[in-house]
């Protein structure tokens, strides 16, 4: 049975068919984006969404890479006159890279090792013959293969070069090395141990000092935090199979031995040859196999463990930047320090900066009165709604001061909100920031990006790499350009969910609109500088090297505000315009009249207005977004009121319902800011009252959340929390609507989860990022 096509297997893993896979590929080679497909290509595609599509572009990427090493071996061992009937079959049916390097391996061209000597030396007759025919006395046939001249002088060293030629063959055979695998994966175990010595030095590794569990079942987290006490010199890790301890005390043949004689037939019937070759078995997989198999399993581990936490990483990421934004409102921006001062910016409601000061109200200066002064003054010029808190150091003091602010100057109605500041740093000392705000301190900058990502967090952390956003789970343990190339599709998905309004929209904000780059998107604010406001969106084909493909990619993620056709200011893409009039004229109406009519427009029959062209998908998408035109799928703004009195953890009791925000979601829980400087954790068997197995089914960077307090750790520094009612008649805490529900109705019932010790909170708090 030969191997599918690429598309084939893809469509298989998509579960989508065939003809799908073909069309979307097709549009990814002519350069279409994974955006623009899954909007605006949904007949071309049967309708085949962002999520399979960026996994249809990873695992086309990963086939065709396959297929040119598949090509590349073949010539190999053609070139080398070795190829057979058998072997190109196998060649050919490998549906793995790990399975075509296996069958490769015998081919590879490698430095001389031992059994190329032996074979130059004319010894692979000789291990040929005692493995073909084990009734040979090993010593005999020896003495017939001495060569002086090869430093073969006596009947070991031909012996011991026969058994290299031998343990190279077994070492290299590609079923073997498959089924060594898949046993080492089913039933092996990996163990950590602390290195000697250093015990006082690895505390944080403390929980896997002598740690043992099935390697496949290692969760993520836990993987990479033993990885990492690895390379930090603290811990050792192996891979243990069941029964070698018995087996090295007992001195009998381990499963991996045994695995290899089964393979290769090699039994022990009390013939000459049979200890020689049971011999050979032994040091096949003591010297060659134990430590490859150890290695290969450690490395696939290490593979999904990072796949997983670069998925947490990519979900957190998301949710942070469709996080619901305040909008377009005058807001104050203060980020929190004590002996340096509090820096102010303020920014109006399109977000440009506009005021600036520096502010001491906590020690050592305690200027609390004239603080407060300074920030109604410049609330009152320029007409703030908003006081936005960065949450790190000093930010439960500086929310006190906007706390006293509000209760001195009730006629600002001003309301003040704690936001994340991860990435403020780093977008303040950056080149983005230098050009946006040169003459500005850098200090200063991360005041004016702390009050605009809270208008708009997706607008603003788009200037921050990723990465240096702090959503990850041991994020610079993983694949770096993996970890990028994940990240980065998901900022592009998430702006073209969105879409940005040409006319207000940063280069940085701009470039990661599909089919624009950063020249293209430093283009168009030129032009927007050069002529004004774009007022309609065929202009946009005047910006300098925006051509058609361009055009047709990005356009209908540009937003016009207010401009000559109010279907710019909509999702519908200007190739669909004319769809939009065959509606209007068959209503008699406006395109204006038409936009908004919701009882109108729901009565439509979407198949009325089909063509060549545009199927019944598209048009229904047409018919909602003139529903409701450029609608933001962000949820609504909502903030977290953190507890008065509580801004330490030594504030903290137990059994204490506080709210707060989910900071970042893990495999094993989430950690949420409640106000004290350390985010507390609740474990994922402590999210809700049934069972949970992937904690973002329940909750999601952003969401502001009702917790109890479960136990505070001052020590270390830890707070568990609970999102659990409780069961003893005690106060509960209250449902809360979650932004991650599904619209009209609840989510599916699993099976309650088993309580899990205490001990299972602490084994957590062990995992959490060194």
């Amino acid at each position: 049975m030969s191997l599918p096509t690429i598309e084939q297997r893809i469509a298989q893993e998509l579960n989508a068919r065939e003809a799908q896979v073909i069309a979307a590929i097709a549009l990814l080679d002519e350069s279409a984006t994974v955006p623009f497909i899954a909007r605006y290509r949904k007949e071309v595609t049967g309708g085949l969404d962002d999520t399979q599509l960026r996994l249809l572009e990873e695992r086309l990427g990963y086939l065709r890479e396959l297929e040119e090493r598949r090509t590349t071996v073949i010539k190999s061992i053609e070139e080398q006159g070795k190829m057979t009937a058998s072997l190109k079959t196998a060649i050919l049916d490998a549906d793995t890279k790990t399975r075509l390097e296996d069958l490769y391996l015998p081919y590879k061209p490698k430095r001389r090792t031992k059994a190329q000597i032996a074979r130059e030396a004319g010894l692979e007759p000789l291990a040929n013959a005692l493995f073909n025919d084990p009734s040979l006395d090993p010593e005999t046939e020896a003495a017939n293969y001495l060569n002086p001249d090869h430093e073969i002088k006596d009947t070991a060293a031909a012996l011991d070069g026969a058994r290299q030629i031998l343990m190279e063959r077994f070492a290299e055979d590609a079923e073997l090395l498959g089924q060594l695998r898949d046993y080492g994966w089913e039933h092996g175990l990996l163990r950590s141990q602390v290195i000697e010595g250093k015990e006082n030095e690895a505390a944080k590794f403390a929980d896997y000092f002598d740690k043992s569990e099935a390697i496949k079942a290692v969760p993520s987290h836990r993987a990479l935090a033993m990885f990492r006490g690895r390379s930090e010199g603290f811990l050792n890790i192996s891979l243990e199979l069941p029964g070698d301890a018995e087996a090295a005390a007992n001195r009998t043949p381990t499963e991996g031995e045994s695995m290899i004689a089964k393979r290769f037939e090699i039994r022990n019937e009390g013939r000459p040859a049979d200890k020689w070759l049971a011999d050979t078995v032994r040091w096949t997989w003591r010297v060659k196999l134990a430590m490859h198999i150890d290695m290969e399993l450690k490395r696939q581990l290490r593979e999904q463990a990072e796949l997983e936490a670069i998925k947490v990483f990519a979900s957190n990421l998301k949710d942070l930047l469709l996080a619901a934004p305040a909008g377009p409102r005058a807001t104050i921006g203060l980020d929190p320090g004590l002996r340096t001062g509090v820096k102010v910016a303020v920014v109006d409601n399109t977000g440009k900066l506009v005021d600036t000061a520096t502010i001491y109200p906590h020690q050592p200066r305690n200027q609390w009165d004239p603080s407060i002064h300074i920030l109604a003054e410049l609330a009152k010029k320029h007409h703030a709604d908003l006081v936005s808190i960065g949450n790190g150091t000093a930010s439960r003091e500086t929310d006190k001061l906007a706390a006293d602010l509000i209760k001195r100057h009730p006629e600002l109605k001003l309301t003040k909100i704690m936001v994340s500041e991860a990435g403020a740093s780093v977008y303040s000392a950056s080149e983005l920031a230098a050009r946006e705000f040169p003459d500005l301190d850098v200090s200063l900058r991360g005041a004016a990006s702390i009050a605009r990502r809270l208008q708009d967090p997706l607008a603003e952390l788009v200037k921050i790499e990723p990465k240096a956003i702090g959503v990850g789970q041991y994020q610079h343990d993983v694949n770096q350009s993996q970890l990028a190339r994940m990240l980065e599709a998901v900022v592009e998905d998430c702006v073209n969910a969105v879409g940005v309004d040409v006319n207000t929209a940063s280069a940085a904000l701009l470039t990661q609109i599909a089919g624009l780059n950063t020249t293209l998107a430093q283009n168009i604010v030129d032009y927007r500088n050069a002529h004004g406001a774009f007022k309609n969106r065929q202009a946009l084909l005047k910006v300098t090297r925006l051509g058609p493909k361009a055009f047709e990619q990005a356009a209908g993620f540009l937003r016009i505000m207010d401009g000559d056709n109010p279907l710019d200011a909509s999702a519908v893409h200007p190739e669909a315009y004319p769809v939009v009039q065959r509606i209007a004229q068959s209503s008699s109406k406006d395109i204006r009249q038409l936009i908004g009519d919701s009882g109108y427009l729901k009565k439509l029959d979407p198949k009325q207005f089909t063509d060549a062209q545009f199927g019944e998908p598209t048009v229904r998408d047409i018919l909602s977004e003139l529903d409701k035109p450029g609608r933001d799928p962000r949820p609504e703004f909502t903030t977290a009121r953190f507890k008065e009195g509580v801004e330490q953890l030594k504030d903290l009791k137990e059994a204490m319902l506080l709210e707060g925000v989910v900071t970042n979601v893990t495999n094993f829980g989430a950690f949420v800011d409640i106000g004290v400087h350390q985010d507390g954790l609740v474990h994922i068997s402590e999210l809700a009252d049934k069972y949970v197995s992937d904690p973002r089914d329940v909750v999601k960077a952003g969401d502001v959340v009702k917790v109890r307090v479960l136990d505070v750790d001052l020590k270390r520094k830890r707070v568990a929390l609970s999102m659990k009612k409780q069961s003893d008649g005690g106060e509960r805490i209250k449902e809360e609507r979650t932004a991650d529900m599904p619209r009209g109705g609840k989510r599916k019932q699993k099976p309650r989860q088993e309580q899990q010790p205490q001990g299972a909170m602490a084994a957590a708090f062990a995992d959490l990022k060194r």
